[in-house]
């Protein structure tokens, strides 16, 4: 997640953060920390019934606002450098770091740059999805062939490489995100809106304890093909018809249900890629003790851990030591920028905050919200 730019010394001021988004992802992001630690703990019937349900969208929350925040991306340079210091960078650092690990403890390094490994799926995949954005504005109905395309995804045994089950099978809510605008969000605010949305998310809640043992996991993964789940093209394609109608609802009805006002998480919603790619490893701890947390107390406890560490790991002390590796400052890596007529070699000063990379953005890249980088 980027932050905030520094306030310009002249010309138009930089358009406000939208608290609901901030809000949203920051809910998002202890939906994914606690539901990594539970995941090891589905031996529990609520913990699986609950992993289930936050699996249904969680993810899909985080990729339709990633779209929604992608709307002005464009292959101009200052957009081009963002995505390679935001997601190339970050991916090739934490591929590498969650790779050590393994070598520590084992004896055995493994490295590969296009076969994502545990939580870095999200990095390569929103790489893709934000190159391909200038061809589905183009499009007249985008998202009739995004959920072709991840239907059509369902029935080929696509490589682990590019994490291309995912990225094709999850496509449609970035696409989503593309096509919503301020107009949207705001039919999603009020008190029928959140009291609507309330409603839908308590019913899942019930549905998923009562179905979480009639379907197999792997479809709210995203990660294999019909056959490899086991079932015909036919029925998979239907069930992930399904999957994605659920994810759409339940994305619209938690974002309704979500504060549109500024909270005291607001702040550390800004932040919740750094939650993201580096919780990761105190779930790799808590899995030592499985033994000791399969029951509901232990579940409960990581649970409530999950929501502590999201909060702790989006602060500004985490930030600061960490953000060489999340956001890292890679300027010295390109050419200088030049402005539309200028002569090579000149070098005009340039204000802090129309440099690259951390400093802040680019003169008219300013999407309303920033170009947040989200674990989306």
């Amino acid at each position: 997640m980027t932050v905030t730019a520094p306030a310009r010394t002249s010309g138009p001021a930089a358009p406000a953060r939208d608290p609901l988004l901030d809000n949203a992802k920051f809910l998002a992001i202890v939906l994914v920390v606690s539901g990594h630690l539970v995941e090891d703990l589905r031996d529990v019937p609520a913990a699986h019934a609950l992993y289930f349900y936050v699996y249904l969208f969680h993810m899909p929350l985080f990729i339709v606002i990633s779209g929604y925040l992608s709307r002005n991306f464009t292959f101009s340079a200052g957009k081009a450098r963002k995505l390679i210091s935001g997601l190339a960078v970050p991916y090739v650092i934490f591929e590498v770091a969650y790779s050590l690990p393994r070598w520590f403890l084992y004896g055995k390094l493994e490295i590969s740059l296009l076969d994502p490994y545990y939580l870095t799926w999200f990095l390569m995949s929103l790489f893709l999805w934000r190159l391909s954005t200038p061809v589905w504005q183009q499009l007249r109905h985008p998202l009739v062939v995004a959920v072709g395309l991840s239907l059509l995804s369902g029935t080929s045994a696509l490589p682990d490489e590019l994490s291309m089950n995912r990225t094709f099978g999850l496509l449609p809510f970035y696409v989503l995100g593309l096509m919503l605008t301020p107009g949207h969000l705001e039919m999603l605010r009020g008190r029928v809106a959140a009291i609507t949305g309330g409603a839908v998310l308590a019913a899942a809640l019930a549905g998923a304890f009562a179905v979480h043992r009639l379907v197999p996991t792997e479809w709210i993964r995203w990660r294999h093909s019909n056959h490899q789940i086991g079932v015909d093209d036919l029925t998979g394609t239907l069930i992930r018809l399904a999957m994605l109608a659920a994810g759409f609802l339940l994305v619209l009805a938690f974002l309704a249900l979500t504060p549109d006002r500024r909270t005291w998480f607001s702040g550390l919603g800004a932040a919740t890629m750094y939650a993201y790619l580096l919780h990761g490893f105190a779930v790799k701890v808590t899995e030592r003790f499985h033994d000791a947390l399969v029951n509901p107390l232990g579940v409960a406890a990581m649970v409530a851990l999950g929501a502590v560490l999201a909060a702790l790991l989006c602060t500004t002390p985490v930030r600061r030591v960490f953000r060489w590796a999340v956001e890292p400052d890679v300027s010295w890596a390109f050419t200088t920028l030049r402005r539309p007529g200028q002569r090579r070699g000149r070098r005009p000063g340039r204000r802090r905050a129309e440099l690259p990379g951390p400093y802040g953005r680019f003169p008219g890249d300013g999407a309303e919200h920033g170009e947040a980088r989200n674990p989306g």
